[in-house]
Formats: C-alpha cells, structure tokens, sequence
C-alpha cells in the first residue's frame, strides 16, 4: 500500500512501501534511495510543523496574559477630538 486517500502520510509509511516487480522495472536501490529521501524530508517538515505550532501556541498564550493585564488600559490625549486630524 502506498497512499489511502484521506489519511496523512508519514516518513515510516514511505520507509516501508513496497512495490511490485516488473520485467523493465525500476532500479529498486534508486527507489529506495529515493524514498528514504523523501521519508527524511517529510520528517524534517513534520518536526518544523511541530515547532512552529508550538511556538505559535506560545505566542497566543503571551498575548492573552498580555490582554488581560492591559484590558483596562486606555491611553486619552487631551488634545485629540475627532476632527483634529482634519484640521491640520
């Protein structure tokens, strides 16, 4: 089995696929070489996925703490009303 539709397909998937053999088939160590290539590809991805959802979780964690300390925080100019910046 190579690849069943709707399920994600992951590097020991590809490490182990097998193919039938043909007559004039291909070189069998070009195609593992180069699934064992792309199976290393596709792991490297997998770990940068990984991180970046991370990372990103980390980041909304941040801002909400940082909302909720400055949600009464309001900065007012004095000098501002809404048509100041028309009048300039």
């Amino acid at each position: 089995m190579i690849y069943v539709t709707g399920e994600r397909l992951h590097p020991h998937q590809i490490r182990a696929a097998g193919f039938d053999s043909r007559w004039r088939g291909l070189d069998p160590d070009q195609v593992h070489a180069y699934l064992n290539r792309f199976a290393d590809e596709l792991d490297r991805l997998h770990r940068e996925l990984t991180t970046a959802n991370t990372e990103a979780e980390r980041v909304r964690q941040a801002l909400r703490q940082w909302q909720s300390r400055h949600t009464g925080c309001r900065f007012t100019d004095p000098d501002w009303s809404p048509n100041s910046r028309w009048q300039r």
